[in-house]
């Protein structure tokens, strides 16, 4: 494998899977003392360009964020269409989906580590920027996230 493949070694966010963003983000603002944080959805395919396993889809899913300081908690809780978010509740259960790395280059990381057998499961496009979902699980456990800002 190569080595330092992204060129960052900071975590910027955990991904996790949940049934009910309502009562997980507030148990979250509970135990951090702080606002409940508010969630909303992703965007639709036609903005979001959003693609699972190769093909064009319609997924969705609700969203929050919690701010820890360097690391961000984002909720997430999917809607029923394909999705590796579907995916992920459907056979493993709530649970942490995924670790974040802010990038530049998406497109040259992408294929790096599909060359480091790491492929593209889902990617799509959100205000200010794109993501990338890598499979990544066989060697790291867990998938790995590439966000790309605009700024």
């Amino acid at each position: 494998m190569d080595k330092n493949i992204l060129g960052t070694q900071i975590v910027t966010q955990i991904g996790i899977i949940v049934n009910d963003i309502e009562k997980v983000s507030q148990s979250y603002a509970d135990f951090f003392g702080i606002e409940k944080p508010e969630w909303f959805w992703t965007d639709t395919v036609d903005v979001a360009q959003t693609e699972f396993n190769g093909e064009s889809s319609i997924a969705r899913s609700k969203l929050a964020f919690i701010d820890g300081g360097q690391l961000q908690i984002e909720l997430i809780e999917p809607d029923h269409n394909p999705s590796t978010w579907r995916e992920f509740l459907d056979e493993k259960g709530e649970g942490v989906h995924h670790i974040a790395f802010g990038i530049k280059g998406m497109k040259e990381k992408i294929e790096l580590l599909n060359r480091n057998k790491m492929p593209l499961i889902q990617k799509g496009e959100y205000t200010g920027g794109r993501y990338a979902y890598m499979d990544s699980f066989d060697e790291l456990k867990v998938l790995i996230e590439l966000l790309e800002n605009d700024n």
